[in-house]
C-alpha cells in the first residue's frame, strides 16, 4: 500500500478496527476512511454501494462483525447469521464493483472444525463438522472467506483473509454475559475483588485449551499482509502457544489481585475442546507476534480500568 492510499477500515470503533487504525497511524498511513454504524449502515445493500461509488477506496480492512460469546452466539442464532453475511457481502461486493485494488477479510478460528487436527492448519477448512455453539456465526465468516475466494478465482481480484485466534485487548466488550472468555474473566475476578467475595464460579471445568493473541499484534499482522500476501487461501493469526482455560481464570486473577476461590460450574458447555491454530504460514512470510499473554492480560486490565463506559456495556 502507497502511503497516501485512500484505505478504508470497516469496524473502526471495534477492537479489531480500532487497532488497524491505530497500526496504519503508526506506519505513516494518514488517508483512512472510517464511517460509525449510524452514519452508514453495512446491512444496508444501496447505502454501501452508494458510500462505495462516492469514496473509492483504494484499499479495504473488513473488520466489522456482529460479535459475542457462547451464550449471545446460542440466543441470536438467526441474528449473528444474517447480520454477518450481510454486511460482509455488501461491503466485499461494492469493493469488488467499485475497482478496490486490495481487500482483507477478517474472520476467526471458530470457522474450523470442532475436532479438526490439532493446530489447526488453515486447509482443514470444511473437512468435518463445525462446534455447534458457534455455527452461525462461522458459516458467515466461511461465506465471506470463500467469496473473496471465488472472486479471485472468476475475476482476479487481489482479497486476502486472516483467520485470527481469540483476540484481546484495547477496545474489547467487557459485557458480563455477551463477551468472550478472557474480557469476561477480567470483569468478573475485578467485581469479585471490589465486593469481597469469597468465590467466582466460572463456566464448564476448565479443560479446554485456548490460545490468545493480542489484537495490537493481529493488526500489524493484517498491514504486513496486504504488503506481503496475495492467495486465496487464509493465513492463521495466532501465537501457537495454548493454556487450558482453569490456568487462564488463574493468570486473570493473580493480574487482578484477587485471592479468593475459583469453583466451576459443570453443567455450562465447555466449547471446543482445543483450538490451536498453525501459525506456520506467516511465520514463513516473516511475521511474528509480540506481546505475550502475561503482559497483555495486564495492558487488558489497564484498558478495562480507564474506560468504565465500555466497562459498563
Amino acid at each position: 500500500m502507497e502511503k497516501n492510499a485512500r484505505i478504508y477500515v470497516a469496524g473502526h470503533r471495534g477492537m479489531v478496527g480500532s487497532a488497524i487504525i491505530r497500526e496504519l497511524h503508526r506506519q505513516g498511513y494518514n488517508d483512512i476512511i472510517t464511517r460509525t454504524h449510524s452514519e452508514l449502515n453495512l446491512i444496508d445493500q444501496r447505502a454501501v454501494e452508494r458510500f462505495f461509488a462516492e469514496e473509492k477506496p483504494e484499499y479495504v480492512f473488513l473488520a466489522a462483525a456482529k460479535v459475542g460469546g457462547i451464550v449471545a452466539n446460542q440466543s441470536a442464532l438467526a441474528d449473528f447469521m444474517y447480520d454477518n453475511m450481510m454486511l460482509e457481502m455488501n461491503v466485499i461486493h461494492s469493493a469488488w464493483r467499485n475497482g478496490c485494488r486490495k481487500l482483507l477479510f477478517l474472520g476467526s478460528s471458530c470457522i474450523y472444525p470442532r475436532m479438526a487436527p490439532q493446530p489447526m492448519r488453515e486447509d482443514c477448512l470444511l473437512t468435518s463438522a463445525l462446534e455447534k455453539t458457534n455455527e452461525a456465526y462461522a458459516l458467515a465468516k466461511i461465506s465471506g472467506l470463500k467469496y473473496c475466494e471465488y472472486l479471485n478465482r472468476q475475476y482476479g481480484t487481489d482479497y486476502i483473509s486472516v483467520m485470527p485466534t481469540n483476540l484481546y485487548g484495547p477496545n474489547d466488550n467487557y459485557h458480563p454475559t455477551h463477551s468472550h472468555v478472557l474480557p469476561a474473566l477480567i470483569r468478573r475476578f475485578h467485581e469479585a475483588k471490589e465486593s469481597g467475595a469469597e468465590s467466582v464460579t466460572c463456566w464448564g471445568d476448565g479443560s479446554p485449551l485456548r490460545e490468545f493473541l493480542y489484537v495490537d499484534d493481529l493488526a500489524n499482522l493484517c498491514v504486513f499482509l496486504m504488503n506481503n500476501y496475495s492467495g486465496n487461501e487464509t493465513v492463521n493469526a495466532g501465537t501457537g502457544k495454548e493454556l487450558t482455560i482453569r490456568q487462564l481464570t488463574e493468570l486473570v486473577a493473580k493480574t487482578i489481585g484477587y485471592d479468593g476461590k475459583i469453583l466451576w460450574d459443570t453443567s455450562k458447555p465447555n466449547g471446543t475442546p482445543r483450538k490451536l491454530l498453525d501459525v506456520s504460514k506467516a511465520t514463513a512470510l516473516g511475521w511474528r507476534y509480540s506481546i505475550e499473554l502475561e503482559e497483555g492480560v495486564r495492558l487488558a486490565y489497564e484498558d478495562f480500568l480507564n474506560n468504565p463506559m465500555r466497562a459498563e456495556r
